[in-house]
């Protein structure tokens, strides 16, 4: 069992990963606007940030495997579902038209 001081110091360095990650990714969509790839980099960081919560947060490496396996489903959803858009954006568009 962690002590509180090193719980608050795991906490708080994945809080300040999340921030650098949030510059990060705003910096990118800054410099890199209207590149072919950024779609790639952007959905890395978020899978990057959704594992930081799932670890820093949730815990959930101390979750039931289940449970750890569903959320890491669900981290990973959002990402792929942003490169699918991004690359086949009208193909999914015309899927949902009625």
């Amino acid at each position: 069992m962690k002590t509180p001081a090193a719980n608050l110091g795991s906490l708080t360095h994945a809080w300040l990963a999340l921030v650098l990650l949030t510059l990060l990714s705003l910096g990118t969509g800054q410099w890199f606007h209207g590149a072919v790839w950024l779609p790639l980099l952007v959905a890395a960081i978020l899978w990057i940030k959704g594992t930081v919560v799932a670890r820093g947060f949730i815990e959930a490496q101390f979750a039931h495997p289940f449970i750890a396996r569903v959320l890491a489903g669900f981290i990973a959803f959002t990402p792929v579902a942003l490169v699918l858009t991004a690359f086949f954006g009208s193909q999914f568009a015309r899927w949902a038209t009625l």
